[in-house]
């Protein structure tokens, strides 16, 4: 999955990989560590966190759907048999 971002916003993710380490680890690593991270994070895990939102927007586009459906029919009129 090709995932775009822009310079500053990489940046930032990559400082606040490098404040992970040396908070959570104790372990100081280099900018190009942590840029290796991200681009780990980027190609094996982000497909499985853009697929979970995909799955709920399409719950939540469902649950719209059917809401609509259940408003539009009760606009329906009955018709009178003869």
């Amino acid at each position: 999955m090709f995932i775009k971002l822009s310079k500053d916003q990489q940046q930032l993710m990559i400082s606040e990989i490098q404040s992970f380490f040396s908070q959570e680890r104790d372990e100081e690593i280099t900018e190009f560590a942590a840029e290796r991270v991200l681009d780990f994070v980027k190609k094996s895990l982000a497909p499985h966190f853009y697929n979970a939102a995909v799955l709920d927007a399409r719950h939540v586009v469902e649950q719209q759907f059917a809401s609509l459906e259940e408003e539009i029919l009760t606009l329906e009129r009955p018709i009178k048999n003869k």
